[in-house]
């Protein structure tokens, strides 16, 4: 799907926060492993839609033998809100009893899925199958092979698609910090389901830490023990996941980071875009939006579960984003429209992910009229310069879509969008919360 946006003097209104993405991950992996059914609650806002990345992991773990529904919500949320009267949505979740044999797991083209369930179906089946799509196959998984090769698994090939042999063993692990998170997940989901006391040792500083620490809320909110041991963590084996009779999905702060700061680029006061449901209470790492946001002096004023961004002259800012890669497209974004030049650092994982972010964030600014330099480990945007639309390679890359969308609202002359489906992967949607914020849409 191709998609055309006109350029507005201002996006405004208010938006709900969808599910995260990275929180639900989790939870449905550990309500899967659980000794009895759990409701997770997506959302106080009914017919929330599942993602596809999501719908990737509910396909995975049906494939080991959990069961799931998606429907209103059965009763109220750990943090009921008193102006919400109407049912939320809810996954309701069948635990594992027992696993198929030879089960085969497409983790589609979603990271998480497959490097969260990778070492967790190992842990519990001695044979499985595993296959993805787009660039999923592409993607870094060496050092979790190695991690897993020397703990009872052997694998049929180094990438998708193969199979895997042997049930991964508990033990002495260690594994650098500096790769993905995701490989770390993956472990600790996994290893208090071994028959031996594992240990996980970090050889390198632990970088995008707010992942792990969402994995050990979502471990702890199941009754499992982790013990930190300052270089990385000691898990006791043959472990129960305990569920509760419901749980709630914190909101996304990594997609709420797009219309927060489309807030903040309007041309004309006294309009603004209001964010519910983002807790900044949460663990997640991308709740930085607000005070990176607040470095390009934007007007973000909020706390609790409510935000709010409004016009505001941006100037430049230098940002680390090795704690949150997934910020730097909408950041980009931000830079194009200060005054100044701004740099991001510590951005070389950004190659790996659904597409080359340094490269095609770079060239998404490029297309719309804009300057960026891309380097190494890193991009440099020149910003001030009015951005005049044009035509947006989306690279099957959701956040890339979302930025450019961002971005084209505000450009001087409309913007084409190629391949606009690609939001389905975190944020199927968006398009419809763009429209309702008073962006203007035609599918082509």
């Amino acid at each position: 799907m191709d998609v055309l946006i006109e350029p507005v003097k201002y996006l405004d209104g208010s938006a709900a926060a969808i599910p995260s993405k990275s929180d639900v991950h989790r939870k449905l992996i550990c309500a899967a492993l659980a000794d009895r059914p759990t409701e997770l609650i997506l959302s106080e806002i009914p017919h929330v839609r599942v993602s596809a990345d999501i719908e990737a992991t509910m396909a995975c773990l049906t494939a080991l033998g959990a069961s799931f529904r998606l429907g209103p919500s059965a009763g109220p949320s750990d943090v009921e809100d008193p102006q919400v009267h109407h049912p939320g949505a809810s996954i309701f979740v069948t635990p594992i009893q027992e696993v198929p044999k030879d089960p085969l797991l497409d983790c589609g083209e979603s990271g998480s899925t497959f490097r969260f369930l990778l070492p967790v179906a190992a842990a519990l089946c001695g044979h499985v199958r595993f296959t993805g799509s787009g660039r999923l196959p592409e993607r870094p998984i060496g050092d979790l092979m190695s991690a897993m090769t020397a703990h009872g698994v052997s694998f049929s090939a180094e990438k998708l698609p193969f199979e895997t042999h042997g049930k991964l063993t508990g033990g002495d692990y260690a594994l650098p910090g500096n790769i993905s998170s995701q490989y770390i997940t993956g472990l600790l989901l996994a290893l208090p389901n071994a028959a031996e006391d594992s240990t996980l040792t970090l050889t390198t500083k632990l970088e995008s830490a707010a992942y792990v620490d969402i994995t050990l809320a979502a471990l702890r909110r199941f009754g499992i023990s982790v013990r930190p041991t300052g270089t990385g963590w000691a898990i006791p084996g043959k472990q129960a996941f305990h569920a509760g009779e419901r749980c709630r999905a914190d909101g996304d702060w990594s997609n709420a980071a797009f219309f927060l700061t489309a807030g903040a680029l309007g041309k004309v006061r006294g309009h603004h875009v209001a964010l519910l449901y983002a807790d900044d209470a949460s663990p997640q790492g991308d709740k930085a939006i607000v005070p990176l946001l607040r470095k390009f002096r934007a007007d973000v004023r909020g706390s609790g579960s409510f935000f709010l961004s409004a016009p505001s002259q941006l100037y430049p800012a230098e940002i680390d984003v090795s704690e949150v890669p997934d910020l730097l497209p909408i950041l980009a974004v931000a830079a194009a429209f200060a005054k100044g030049k701004s740099h991001f650092t510590n951005a070389a994982r950004l190659r790996l992910k659904e597409s080359d972010r340094l490269k095609t964030t770079a060239a998404m600014l490029k297309a719309l009229g804009g300057k960026a330099v891309e380097q190494p480990a890193g991009l440099i945007v020149h910003g001030g310069r009015p951005l005049t639309g044009g035509t947006v390679d989306g690279a099957n890359d959701h956040r890339i879509v979302m930025a450019a969308a961002i971005a084209a609202a505000y450009c001087k002359g409309p913007t084409a969008i190629l391949g606009a489906q690609a939001v389905n992967k975190s944020y199927p949607g968006f398009w419809e919360d763009y429209k309702q914020l008073g962006g203007v849409v035609h599918v082509l």
